[in-house]
């Protein structure tokens, strides 16, 4: 059973694919509004979440499906000491397809190992977050028409950002990009992601702890939160949270059409003066993620034979 755990798992024939999808279903909503009639989508959230389960769930109604779902993980059978392999296998007796949210690393993987449905992984901590990947992807292809010969910034927590971990992963498939890399020393982009993605694949980029020196350089500017809960000491997150600040003036010496990008939620790492800029692209990467999110469940539901 196919199922989606991390963004390596598509191709970059089947990303392509998606984006393809993704924009015809901008372009004609009509012809996928029934696709899904009679499909039921799981969604498991052991974490809280906004926008990745409300999209999850909005892409699964905008095909004609149905959606189950837990209240809260504390309501679940999980909160009795239930394994997560026994939950995919249960719930997969009411399903067609699962997408699963837990703080714990390899969990969705476990649940794809176990159900008998396509599992998406729709975050597990701070490891992989491949749809918001595909949400990132179609954001920069609407905004650039490209993925290559780019020079991305990201920008804040790059330890435990699983976001930009996924991004990063995907972006190294495709030619000529560099990689800026700015955070506090405590917040650096892990050792075995730089090893294993930057410098396999070959990728120039640079660390850096000043985001204005960087500015002038980017195409892209992927800011993130620092993520409070991710650690252990308050202390170092009181410190640390507030360590960039997006504000009008580190916009001063900016490219013009600087794509700026946000996985959200923000706290106060992006000024809501920027909000109105044209180059603020983060709302717009919550509405492509609905998009992407449609056009998975459709490519998974058809291998499955499904639909």
């Amino acid at each position: 059973m196919r199922s989606v755990i991390d963004v390596l798992d598509l191709s970059v024939e089947e990303l392509d694919e998606l984006i393809k999808t993704a924009l015809d279903i901008i372009d004609n909503p009509e012809k996928y509004a029934h696709v899904c009639d009679g499909k039921k989508l799981a969604t498991l959230f052991f974490e809280p979440s906004t926008r990745t389960r409300m999209s999850f769930e909005a892409a699964m109604y905008e095909l004609g499906g149905h959606v189950i779902s837990m209240s809260e993980a504390g309501s679940s059978s999980a909160a009795k000491g239930e394994s997560v392999a026994d939950t995919a296998k249960t719930v997969s007796c009411y399903t067609d397809i699962i997408a699963m949210r837990h703080p714990k690393e390899g969990a969705p993987l476990v649940a794809s190992l176990n159900a008998s449905v396509p599992v998406i992984n729709a975050g597990d901590g701070g490891h992989n977050h491949p749809t918001q990947t595909l949400a990132d992807l179609l954001t920069i292809y609407r905004e650039k028409g490209s993925f290559e010969n780019l020079t991305i910034g990201f920008c804040g927590d790059l330890k435990f950002g699983r976001t930009v971990h996924s991004l990063i992963n995907a972006l190294s498939r495709y030619g000529n990009n560099k990689m800026i890399l700015i955070s506090p020393e405590e917040l650096k982009l892990p050792s075995y992601v730089k090893k294993d993605v930057l410098q396999k694949n070959r990728i120039p980029y640079e660390q850096t702890t000043d985001l204005v020196g960087a500015m002038p350089k980017l195409d892209i500017l992927y800011m993130t939160r620092v993520q409070r809960e991710r650690f252990f000491n308050e202390e170092d997150y009181l410190r640390l949270k507030d360590s960039y600040i997006l504000d009008v003036k580190k916009l001063e010496n900016a490219k013009e059409d600087l794509c700026i990008m946000h996985p959200l939620p923000r706290v106060n790492e992006i000024s809501i003066a920027i909000d109105d800029d044209p180059r603020a692209c983060y709302f717009k990467q919550v509405l492509n993620g609905k998009y992407m999110r449609m056009a998975l469940i459709l490519k998974l539901l058809k291998e499955a034979g499904t639909i």
